[in-house]
């Protein structure tokens, strides 16, 4: 896809997900292997000083907060960072920060870096500089967790644009585009080994995939 293109594509993501913010949770996923997720995470346990990459309203901020000693949760949506930041009660131990994921780059680095359904809507054109941005981010000891989807439904595809670009409806009617790169577990561990992860990647019962690992 043309850079130029990619960029609108990716602005008009942006502004999906900040309309979708008052409906997020009412769209959420009930299918199967959703609870091999949080069981997944649990045995993770991601401690110390973590780096959240797209918390949206903080569903995963909360569980992140049963084991972290303080929490950086970036998104892109001011709607979903307020609630987030109402869901959490405003706790001590989370900071919020809004940029864009493709632009912005971490000042420091962490113990912990994840993102829960966030990956598959990396494109594929910046799939290794986003790897390399959390390379950066990680403490060498550093770990990666993330959590993710490949459901894709058949209205969602648009004629004629690539297979990773999607449409996205809310309640009102109104449509936009989005990324929805439909990993299968082997072959995104295969990517990550070639990039110089150490990552195991599980498919659950449903269509829910997590990985977790650091640097090789």
């Amino acid at each position: 896809m043309a850079h130029d293109d990619l960029d609108a594509l990716l602005s008009e993501q942006i502004s999906y997900y900040r309309a979708r913010a008052p409906e997020y949770e009412a769209g959420a996923l009930d299918l199967p292997g959703g609870d091999e997720l949080d069981a997944a995470l649990d045995a993770f346990r991601p401690t110390g000083d973590v780096l959240e990459l797209a918390c949206g309203p903080g569903i995963w901020t909360q569980q992140l907060l049963r084991f972290a000693d303080r929490i950086t949760a970036v998104d892109s949506s001011p709607e979903m960072l307020a609630l987030a930041a109402t869901r959490i009660e405003h706790d001590p131990r989370v900071s919020f920060a809004e940029a864009d994921l493709f632009r912005w780059h971490p000042d420091r680095t962490y113990d912990i870096v994840f993102f829960g359904f966030w990956l598959s809507h990396v494109p594929p054109e910046r799939f290794e500089s986003f790897w390399s941005m959390l390379e950066g981010a990680l403490n060498p000891n550093g770990r990666v967790f993330f959590a993710d989807d490949a459901y894709i439904t058949a209205d969602e595809h648009i004629d004629g644009e690539a297979p990773t670009t999607i449409r996205r409806r809310l309640t009102d009617g109104s449509d936009f585009r989005a990324v929805k790169v439909p990993h299968t577990p082997a072959e995104l561990q295969r990517r990550l080994t070639e990039l110089g992860w150490e990552i195991q990647v599980h498919q659950t019962a449903g269509p829910f995939y997590w990985g977790a690992g650091s640097r090789a």
